[in-house]
């Protein structure tokens, strides 16, 4: 299976499309799957635009909102995370995971899915420890302060190239401890991510005789910059499809009674995911099957003949 990694979309989907379109016709290969590492800035129409956590004078329509009202189609299977540049008002609707709009699938704020046999988890947003254990309180409209403020996370790797997080490393204070703590128990094959604008491929080593993860980051979508990846892994023959993770189910069940919707500091505690816990999710994936519902449209989408407003658009 060939799978493309995209860093920060920022909104370029046409870009990045036509991209790998091109590539695919250069080097006669077939690309199975898109994952974007966040900023994907799913907007569909101008209400989505003002949810944007960006400054306003960058705030861009871009390209989603055509794929979203069926102007277009997306060419390639596509899987995103969100980072700290989205529009928080769709995402917040799509927090366990859905379809953003035809083949585009956004993973949800974190967890597991699977495309063909392979398991992909994400994580979205960005890391900072002083809001790691708040709630899920804010509710849009988002005012001035959530959709502007900025979170930080980084490799000590890119000190050389970043220097101004010299003194984050310095504190002890660059980097993600949760990401980190995953890293460390899951040891998957690969680890992608981005949000830092830089290159970035090492191989991680858990233990002396232990697996190798292989961590790629990359830069964003801009011309001349480094922001697309190929990878090749092994894995059944397609066609392959995006189904539910059963274990990922089964976790997500068990956490929903305590589900924090406030701003006080939450200790989840660690409830146990047990045999008949997955046996239940099991049954039900098997009456209504292991797919996603399909993608259906909830508000009308952005019509450049009838904008309310001066936004510009790609």
């Amino acid at each position: 299976m060939k799978i493309a990694v995209e860093a920060c979309m920022q909104g370029e989907l046409d870009n990045v499309y036509a991209t790998l379109l091109h590539l695919e016709k250069v080097e006669n290969t077939k690309i199975d799957l898109l994952i974007c590492c966040g900023d994907f800035q799913a907007v569909r129409n101008e209400n989505d635009l003002e949810s944007l956590n960006v400054q306003p004078k960058y705030r861009r329509m871009n390209s989603l909102w055509k794929y979203y009202s069926g102007q277009e189609v997306a060419p390639f299977p596509t899987i995103f995370i969100g980072g700290n540049h989205e529009a928080s008002n769709y995402l917040w609707k799509l927090y366990y995971g859905g379809w953003a709009a035809p083949n585009i699938y956004f993973s949800r704020f974190a967890g597991v899915i699977e495309y063909g046999n392979i398991s992909i988890g994400g994580l979205s947003g960005v890391y900072n420890a002083q809001h790691y254990h708040l709630g899920h309180y804010k509710r849009p409209p988002y005012d001035e302060y959530d959709v502007y403020k900025l979170m930080q996370r980084n490799w000590k790797q890119l000190v050389h190239s970043k220097a101004n997080f010299e003194q984050e490393m310095q504190d002890n204070t660059l980097g993600s401890k949760a990401a980190a703590d995953l890293l460390e128990r899951l040891k998957p094959r690969y680890w992608c991510s981005a949000h830092l604008h830089s290159q970035l491929a090492a191989s991680v080593q858990h233990g002396e005789n232990g697996p190798v993860t292989k961590f790629l980051a990359l830069d964003k979508c801009l011309p001349e910059r480094k922001s697309l990846q190929i990878l090749e892994t092994e894995s059944e023959h397609g066609p392959y499809e995006i189904h539910y993770d059963e274990e990922w189910l089964a976790i997500t069940r068990k956490y929903t009674s305590i589900f924090p919707l406030s701003r006080n500091t939450t200790c989840l505690g660690n409830p146990q995911v047990y045999m008949q816990d997955r046996e239940w999710i099991k049954r039900k994936l098997k009456t209504r099957g292991p797919k996603p519902f399909d993608f259906v449209q909830t508000v009308s989408p952005y019509d450049p003949n009838q904008s309310t407003s001066s936004v510009s658009c790609s």
